[in-house]
């Protein structure tokens, strides 16, 4: 076979190209080969190959665009290399983020209140060894933030004198581990980062999630990153904060006595309504700014007090906040929605801008200054742009937070209906007979008797601890017993699907309680969760229905009695799950059989009155005596 170029010589050589996602395939000579490849490294731009035109990517070229492409990854690499060079903590900044430097930059929001456990924070930083304090509270309640909170008065320099020019770098465990492929890499991560530390004093490590540590890069005969942490923390060439919760705590940290004692725990509680509120009166104006709402102090103190209220399995502020921020976008979305504000114009301004910042920063990292000062200067007219855009869509519309927004955004949640949440509950409540009476015919002194309790409990004169009402209906079958319970379900909680129902007759054998709450660890269907505190914790405000109630095992009744007295319950996986917000009605019909016996026979003179007083109390004893 001959060349293809010179159609004289033999091939020697095969060449493999691919062109427009197709493979082709050339034979040639040697002195060709040599030939092109010594023009090719003589020419940077496109070469005359075997097609004869010198467009980039012909065959045996080089593409400029590729080759400028590769010059400028090799000056960006050079760039971060000088960077890490010059600095004197490369392997940490890596692996950290710099709370101190974010600050600076207005990265962080501001926070308000935990002076008390911010000073204790300070005090214990100050100290001359185990100067290693640990946030340990429940998920948020503002660990993080009080950590924050210390940088933004290092910046301040609010600070004593030990504490003054500190850097707070928050390090990532999770970002170590990963991509840690062989033996040794984690722990020479470790290693490096440890070094860097004493070569730095001035860096104080922040570890959210300090249960991670434990463990972290354990393998069989390796060492784990707590156990190369302990030697520093003990001769104090780490000065580290640590945040974890409670249970965690306990898990995994209070196991390890030598990492335990080098480390000061510092108890960070969820912060009192009043607090929440200061505490989000303090950062709206990011959440303002984000949404370009008007959020009111009225619509606050409801995010407070309705997450307060009806969330209960998290934590003030967090909770808080969430509710604000989601009520806040759901507005938005509905403007939008509507037709009221446009967001178009607004929206392909900010893509544009964004676009150009990015181009901007990758010129100046080249080392183009020319285009980054072009990119400049498109960058202040379409931020010109985007704040007349923002002002004529601000202008025009003005969106305002109230509490009933919020309210919504709480419903979405937990599923109780607005009306349950504002001022018309009252009206609800001055009407609970006449609703139940048009659903219920013929027991109103039963409807009088629940709906009086009911509106003592929303009056607040019942414990706080307990249930808002626990009943007991009495009763031969087909009176309107579980007919009362739904429609007490409906009136309260806005819907039969509120009423939780329980069939006590399955629940006759000692070891069916378990079912109830759950089984202890080790047994079957322990990750199932109970029937009862399952259905709790998804749905708080409820209804439940114990049907037949005289028919369950002893054992049953001791944990109603918590549920009656506490308002909360234990489940087989250590959770507390909150009755305050039920209303607990059990069913029975022990001694119904008396109302049968009190028929006579004949036109005897009687009191209704003196029969039917005789006939509850004769049930009421009999029922007593099956409960028993």
């Amino acid at each position: 076979m001959k060349c293809e170029r010179c159609q004289k010589n033999p091939a020697r050589v095969r060449v493999e190209q691919i062109v427009d996602g197709r493979r082709e395939q050339h034979f040639l000579c040697q002195s060709c080969i040599e030939e092109l490849m010594s023009a090719a490294m003589e020419q940077t731009g496109g070469l005359n190959g075997l097609n004869g035109q010198g467009m980039p990517g012909a065959p045996f070229g080089f593409n400029p665009a590729n080759n400028n492409a590769s010059a400028a990854n090799g000056r960006n690499t050079a760039t971060a290399q000088r960077q890490a060079h010059d600095s004197k903590t490369p392997t940490l900044d890596q692996y950290g983020r710099d709370l101190t430097a974010e600050v600076a930059e207005g990265k962080i929001d501001p926070a308000a209140g935990r002076q008390r456990e911010l000073r204790r924070l300070i005090t214990v930083l100050g100290r001359r060894q185990k100067n290693n304090p640990v946030l340990i509270g429940e998920p948020g309640v503002g660990k993080t933030a009080i950590v924050e909170g210390l940088a933004r008065r290092i910046h301040a320099d609010d600070v004593p004198a030990t504490l003054r020019g500190k850097r707070i770098v928050s390090l990532n465990i999770g970002g170590m581990v990963a991509g840690a492929m062989f033996r040794g890499q984690f722990e020479q991560r470790i290693k490096s980062i440890l070094e860097e530390l004493r070569q730095a004093p001035e860096v104080i490590v922040f570890i959210d999630e300090l249960h991670t540590v434990v463990g972290a890069g354990a393998a069989e005969g390796a060492v784990g990153a707590a156990d190369m942490l302990k030697p520093a923390l003990a001769r104090g060439e780490l000065r580290c904060i640590g945040a974890t919760t409670l249970d965690e705590y306990r898990k995994h940290v209070e196991k390890d006595a030598a990492l335990e004692r080098r480390f000061q725990p510092i108890m960070v509680d969820e912060p009192t309504p009043e607090e929440a509120i200061e505490m989000l009166h303090i950062v709206r104006p990011n959440y303002e700014a984000h949404h370009g709402v008007s959020i009111t102090d009225e619509a606050i103190e409801a995010a407070v007090k309705l997450s307060d209220r009806y969330i209960n399995d998290r934590f003030l502020p967090d909770k808080a906040i969430d509710v604000m921020d989601e009520s806040a976008s759901a507005l938005r979305l509905e403007a939008m929605e509507k037709g009221i504000i446009s967001p178009d114009l607004t929206a392909e301004l900010e893509r544009e801008l964004a676009n150009l910042q990015n181009k901007k920063e990758a010129a100046a990292n080249a080392e183009d200054y020319e285009r980054a000062a072009l990119l400049r200067q498109q960058e202040l007219l379409v931020q010109d742009k985007l704040e007349k855009a923002r002002a004529q869509d601000g202008g025009s519309i003005q969106l305002i937070l109230t509490p009933e927004h919020v309210a919504q955004a709480v419903e979405g949640w937990t599923g109780v209906p607005v009306s349950q949440m504002l001022e018309s509950e009252r009206q609800n409540l001055r009407g609970l007979e006449e609703d139940l009476r048009k659903r219920v015919v013929g027991q109103n002194e039963a409807i009088s008797a629940v709906a009086r309790a009911i509106r003592r409990s929303r009056a607040g004169l019942k414990d706080p601890k307990h249930p808002i009402g626990s009943f007991l209906f009495l009763g031969p079958t087909g009176v309107g017993k579980t007919e009362l319970a739904k429609a007490l379900a409906a009136e309260l909680f806005g819907g039969e699907e509120h009423l939780i129902r329980l069939d006590m007759s399955e629940y006759m054998e000692s070891h069916t309680v378990s079912r109830l709450f759950g089984s202890p660890p080790g047994y079957v269907g322990y990750d199932e969760g109970g029937q009862l505190t399952e259905q709790v914790r998804r749905r708080p405000y409820s209804v439940i229905l114990l049907d037949e109630v005289e028919k369950a095992h002893p054992e049953v009744f001791n944990s109603l009695l918590q549920i009656m007295d506490d308002g909360r319950l234990t489940d087989g996986q250590g959770r507390t799950v909150d009755f305050k917000n039920t209303v607990v009605i059990m069913t029975s019909n022990a001694g119904s059989a008396e109302l049968k016996r009190a028929a006579r026979i004949g036109f005897m003179p009687i009191k209704v009155e003196d029969v039917r007083d005789e006939q509850h109390e004769a049930m009421r004893s009999k029922a007593m005596e099956g409960l028993k």
